[in-house]
């Protein structure tokens, strides 16, 4: 898959995948009053948003042709 997550897209997917883990983490620890469901569903949000910001690369992003990876570093 090509780049085309750019640094401050990937920052926010980093910063995102973070607060939906915890959350997802205090959903399963009872300390959030959010349904249980929340949990899972927090968790592949999570994963997704790191892993998307790890590989700098979003397959959504690919099928709708956006980029928010400047030119010169594609």
């Amino acid at each position: 898959m090509e780049t085309n997550v750019g640094s401050v897209d990937q920052s926010v997917r980093t910063a995102l995948g973070a607060f939906a883990g915890g959350l997802s983490l205090a959903v399963l620890a009872g300390q959030v009053g959010l349904p249980m469901i929340a949990a899972p569903v927090l968790g592949v949000v999570a994963l997704v948003a790191l892993f998307t910001a790890a590989t700098k690369s979003c397959g959504v992003y690919s099928v709708l042709g956006v980029s928010t990876c400047p030119r010169d570093a594609r």
